[in-house]
């Protein structure tokens, strides 16, 4: 280990920056957040610099540097393009015993800036020693996705109460298995979901001694329209911690296998006429198994408040009195118009968008088309594949033109994305002469136009 990583406090200290350029003010900006009094040397100081150093209660210097400088600082910081004046700061800090960094050159360093995750007062610091910086970077970027941003009101809630546990628990490892337990339970769970108040009340009642019955919770979360990479962080993060996992048709088989392995899989789908379990049924399945103390995930396709009943599903948790938490995902509207290259609101072609579903609860069709045939708009069309003819036939007959651009996108997202692009004249004969299976979604207005230029995603196959 060629250096042994250490945390400096910084806070009111003196810290002498050489430099008044790009990476003097990439360096600043990290010392002024530990709370550092920059001194600024160099003969010009670029505005975005000297803002910083004025926040900082510091100062500038505009002139060249002088050993002089260093007096008072307990850190030093060189960057600056000159090599020979790099290696002169450095030959003086350590001749002054002051730890010195000295940018892109570790050979003249004492101590080095790591790639740093902040969740303050959580930090999480990655080095290289200086050989690989890019690779650092890249590995801080991996931590920043595992690590939910809550996580530092998390540790934040831990330091709350710190000094009570030590008093509870003068051993080291009963205080390890107190918090073991903390960090790992349903009070991590409530803070990372920003129920601080709970959190705070449940750690309050297990210092006091209070047994809790164990209470499980769901969380509806939205799978995206099909490509994993879709998936939020916080998504990600209670797929892998539920015991249960209760899946719709439309989650993608890559995003199923994203959920924890040992965790129970109970299939849910729905299709058009056929309901494998129904919807009542569902509601009921997630009270029970929550009631049971299990951390439910009930993973749908898009978002769950977008034709996902999400909203039918938490109002019988709502009643039963059990704790629930939404994680909204990309609905199938923004993620596969995206994917086909077009755009739902264009200020060429479309001022407003509006998602309409393509069947109601009764199986019909009997839509607002009078309220759908606005110019200026694009329409988005859920579950619209049986009842295209119909869509198109009746936009028409309410005064759409026959030749409003229109398209039809099979599996969106996904390498077997296909897409359809025609008008409302043809685009249901079009789709007819083609093997063409749900999840698809249509979309109407004149930015469907703009698919030939815009189109970049390589899994899709364009039919015309």
């Amino acid at each position: 280990m060629e250096f042994l990583p250490l945390f400096h406090n910084l806070r009111g200290s003196r810290v002498l920056v050489v430099g008044g350029g790009e990476i003097a003010l990439r360096k600043s900006r990290l010392l002024a957040d530990a709370g550092a009094v920059l001194r600024v040397v160099a003969p010009a100081i670029e505005p975005q610099l000297c803002e910083l150093i004025s926040s900082s209660g510091g100062e500038r210097v505009l002139r060249g540097y002088v050993e002089a400088d260093l007096q008072g600082c307990v850190l030093i910081i060189a960057a600056t393009d000159d090599e020979p004046l790099n290696a002169q700061v450095s030959a003086d800090a350590h001749r002054r015993c002051v730890p010195v960094n000295v940018v892109d050159a570790p050979a003249l360093c004492s101590v080095i800036f790591p790639a740093i995750v902040d969740r303050s007062p959580l930090v999480i610091a990655v080095s290289s020693g200086g050989d690989a910086p890019v690779l650092a970077r890249l590995i801080r970027a991996k931590l920043e996705t595992w690590i939910p941003s809550t996580y530092g009101q998390l540790a934040g809630l831990a330091a709350r109460f710190r000094a009570q546990v030590k008093g509870l628990f003068p051993e080291v490892q009963q205080r390890r298995a107190f918090w073991e337990e903390v960090f790992q339970g349903p009070i991590a769970d409530r803070q990372l979901a920003g129920q601080g108040a709970e959190a705070e009340r449940l750690l309050l009642a297990k210092i006091n001694g209070e047994a809790s019955k164990a209470t499980g919770e769901v969380y509806l979360v939205g799978a995206g329209p099909g490509d994993p990479d879709l998936l939020t962080f916080r998504a990600l993060r209670l797929m892998q911690q539920a015991d249960v996992v209760l899946y719709d048709r439309l989650v993608a088989p890559a995003i199923l296998e994203l959920c924890r392995r040992d965790a129970e899989r109970i299939y849910v789908g729905k299709r058009r006429a056929d309901h494998a379990v129904p919807q009542d049924q569902i509601n009921q399945q997630l009270v029970d198994l929550a009631k049971q103390g299990k951390r439910v995930v009930r993973l749908k396709g898009g978002d769950p408040f977008i034709f996902g009943r999400g909203g039918e599903e938490i109002e019988e948790l709502a009643a039963h009195g059990i704790p629930f938490q939404v994680v909204p995902g990309i609905t199938a509207a923004s993620g596969c118009a995206a994917y086909a290259g077009i755009p739902l609101t264009h200020r060429d072609y479309a001022q407003s968008v509006r998602f309409v579903t393509g069947h109601l609860k009764d199986g019909t069709s009997n839509l607002p088309w009078s309220d759908l045939v606005a110019p200026a708009q694009t329409l988005v069309f859920y579950m619209g594949l049986v009842g295209l003819p119909i869509i198109c036939e009746q936009l028409i007959q309410h005064g759409r033109s026959a030749d409003t651009p229109a398209a039809l996108i099979q599996q969106g997202t996904t390498s077997n994305q296909r897409v359809f692009t025609g008008t409302l004249g043809n685009l249901a004969t079009l789709v007819a002469e083609h093997e063409v299976h749900a999840p698809t979604l249509v979309i109407v207005g004149e930015v469907v136009l703009l698919r030939e230029k815009l189109a970049w995603f390589e899994g899709a196959q364009a039919q015309v």
